[in-house]
């Protein structure tokens, strides 16, 4: 079995019904598909019933938050790949698995998630990082909905229950940045990921993160990746990557790294007045 998905869901019963049938009609059917329901009243669990001869494993109980839910999934599974798509996220089309089929073959395959607005209209797409390192998880994350992971990475550690936010994208920097993982990128799109409010999570999102990074990194370290995302270096380095002219890249490349040096020299003296 190629593939196990696992979609968690609470009180989502018309996004839940979306995301299902995205799963069952994909044309590749090497997989088995899982859902945890946090013991919803809203009928989802009726849902869930009416496609009971599709899904291999479900449940519906209380549980303690998404990544709870997500590690019971985990335990349930048997696919060599792990991907989550949780209600109201859907794949981008029938086709998907069929397409990835032969090319998920290294520990994290990643592909590119679409994120629709309430409107039912395309917003956006997730940046494709031109490498996943360090830097990228200081300033961002792996979207899981795009992600198919190997079984096996959960063997050493599940998601972190203690986190309520960032627990998948801790997950994903251990893994790559500190394990080494390998890990393949594409451009095909994976998912159409609904937009949700998260306005009211950022300060929450920020402090976990930072309590994080101060943990696992050097403070000195964290301060240098700290002072390139507050000179926005961050999104230069974006607009390096997507511009297709390899004259005009390298030009940029030399501003940029000027703009470094003038940041170091002048932090320096600060620091020794």
């Amino acid at each position: 079995m190629k593939y196990s998905i696992i979609t968690v869901n609470y009180n989502n019963r018309d996004g839940l019904r979306k995301t299902i049938e995205s799963v069952i009609n994909q044309t590749y059917q090497g997989f088995e598909y899982i859902i945890i329901d946090g013991g919803s009243t809203d009928g989802s669990v009726e849902v869930i019933k009416e496609y009971a001869d599709r899904i291999t494993y479900w449940v519906s109980e209380s549980d303690k938050g998404i990544y709870n839910a997500m590690n019971k999934g985990i335990l349930q599974a048997h696919g060599e790949y792990l991907n989550f798509m949780n209600s109201g996220d859907c794949f981008h089309d029938c086709g998907v698995l069929d397409r990835i089929v032969k090319q998920c073959v290294a520990d994290i395959f990643v592909g590119r998630v679409a994120n629709i607005g309430c409107d039912g209209n395309l917003v956006s797409y997730n940046m494709e990082a031109k490498r996943i390192s360090m830097y990228h998880f200081f300033i961002s994350t792996l979207p899981h909905q795009g992600c198919f992971i190997k079984r096996t990475l959960f063997g050493n550690h599940l998601y972190d229950e203690s986190l309520r936010i960032v627990s998948d994208w801790k997950f994903f920097m251990e893994c790559i940045v500190f394990q080494g993982c390998r890990i393949i990128q594409s451009d095909m799109v994976i998912a159409d990921c609904e937009q949700r409010g998260v306005s009211g999570m950022m300060s929450e999102l920020l402090k976990e993160k930072e309590l994080i990074l101060k943990s696992i990194i050097p403070i000195g370290v964290y301060k240098d990746y700290q002072s390139l995302s507050q000179l926005g270096i961050v999104a230069f380095d974006e607009l390096v990557y997507i511009i297709q002219y390899p004259c005009l890249r390298k030009f940029l490349c030399k501003i940029m790294r000027v703009i470094i040096c003038f940041h170091r020299l002048f932090s320096n003296r600060l620091n020794h007045c």
